[in-house]
């Protein structure tokens, strides 16, 4: 668990722990116990694990921990303007939320759209919800990740800007309580997960370039 994840959480540790401490002063047994589980539930959430992360510029790790709900052919037509392959990752509320570079390269387009709060399982959710638009030039393609919000899911968090030069696995930002994140690949990319795989953030290899 890294600072800077545990920094975004500041606030919601701060009020759980309170809590822990008015139980405690009031002798209320439930609101400790209570405490205790939101604690846990936090500490949980809010974990970053280190990961060994596939070497090569032609291998697209996913760009965050979940279930692969849908791989599909879509115009991209905000950033790349081409038709792409679009694998969406669905995280639930158990699952790690910090972001991570598919492949090394340059930030090289970041925009943010307001928008709905849809549940993150809704197909809907990926055109009318809050969303953040990614673009990383690597040596072999330039691949576009979306970052949504969901229906508990509320804010999307940037730590990286237009400019930055990222590793592979690289934390670029997170999206906090459930939510879904999309990866534009171009269509000469082998695709290597397959929808209700399960994935891991800068680990599970997704697709190879061309």
């Amino acid at each position: 668990m890294r600072f800077q994840t545990l920094f975004e959480g500041r606030w919601i540790f701060a009020v759980v722990i309170a809590l822990g401490i008015i139980g405690g002063v009031l002798g209320w047994l439930w609101l400790d116990i209570i405490s205790v589980l939101l604690l846990l539930f936090c500490i949980n959430f809010f974990r970053d694990p280190d990961r060994p992360i596939p070497a090569g510029d032609e291998v697209v790790v996913a760009a965050a921990d979940g279930v692969v709900a849908d791989i599909v052919e879509i115009e991209e037509d905000e950033v790349l303007k081409t038709r792409c392959r679009r694998v969406g990752i669905f995280l639930s509320v158990f699952d790690v939320h910090v972001n991570k570079a598919p492949i090394a390269g340059k930030v090289t387009y970041l925009q943010h759209h307001p928008g709905l709060y849809l549940d993150a399982r809704n197909p809907e959710c990926s055109v009318k919800n809050e969303a953040l638009t990614w673009a990383i030039e690597g040596a072999k393609a330039t691949l576009v990740i979306r970052q949504i919000t969901g229906a508990i899911a509320r804010r999307i968090v940037p730590w990286s800007k237009v400019g930055d030069t990222v590793e592979k696995g690289f934390r670029f930002g997170m999206i906090r309580f459930g939510s879904r994140t999309e990866i534009y690949l171009p269509m000469t990319a082998t695709v290597e997960v397959k929808v209700g795989d399960r994935v891991s953030g800068a680990q599970s290899i997704i697709a190879r370039l061309a």
